[in-house]
C-alpha cells in the first residue's frame, strides 16, 4: 500500500515558474578541500589554483586561495538540484556565463534565481524555462551570473519514445 506521504526536495515544473518567478538557494561554504579535490578530478592544475607561494607573489588579489569558476558554477548547480530541479529535469540545453568577480576559499556563496522564460514546447507535457542565476558570496556580492536554458516535466509529462 503507497503511503500519502509528500515527498520533500523534489523540483518544480515549468507551470509552476512563471517568468518573473525568483527564490534563492541555502548557501555553502567553499573550503580549501573543495579546491584540491576540484582540481585534482578536473584536472585544473593551473598555479593560481594550487600553489599558495606562488599566489603571495604573483596574484592580484594578496595570496588568497582562488576558487575556479568551474566549481562556482558546479556548487551553484548543485544548490539548484538541492532546491528546485531535482526528477524534473530533461535536458540542459546551454547557457551564457559571465564571472563578476573572485571567488576564495572560505567564501559562501548562495544562489539568486530568476525565471525569465517559461513555455511549452510542442511536445506536450515538457517546457522550456530559462533563467537568469546570480552567485552572491557572503557580502551578497555577485561573483557569477548564468542564463540557462532547459527542458523541464510538465504536470502532463509521460515519457516515450522518440
Amino acid at each position: 500500500m503507497k503511503e500519502d506521504v509528500p515527498t520533500l526536495g523534489l523540483g518544480l515544473r515549468w507551470e509552476d515558474t512563471p517568468v518573473g518567478f525568483r527564490f534563492r538557494t541555502i548557501g555553502r561554504t567553499i573550503t580549501e578541500a573543495d579546491i584540491t579535490a576540484f582540481v585534482g578530478v578536473t584536472g585544473m592544475t593551473e598555479v593560481l589554483f594550487t600553489n599558495v607561494e606562488y599566489l603571495k607573489e604573483q596574484s592580484l588579489f594578496g595570496g588568497k586561495r582562488l576558487v575556479p569558476g568551474a566549481l562556482v558554477y558546479s556548487f551553484a548547480e548543485g544548490l539548484l538540484m538541492q532546491s528546485v530541479v531535482q526528477r524534473v529535469g530533461l535536458a540542459f540545453l546551454g547557457m551564457e556565463l559571465d564571472v563578476k568577480g573572485p571567488t576564495f576559499a572560505g567564501d559562501t556563496i548562495r544562489l539568486e534565481c530568476e525565471v525569465l522564460e517559461s513555455r511549452p514546447t510542442s511536445k506536450a507535457g515538457r517546457g522550456f524555462v530559462k533563467t537568469r542565476n546570480t552567485v552572491l558570496n557572503q557580502r551578497s556580492e555577485p561573483v557569477l551570473v548564468y542564463t540557462p536554458s532547459r527542458l523541464v516535466k510538465g504536470r502532463e509529462y509521460r515519457p516515450e519514445a522518440d
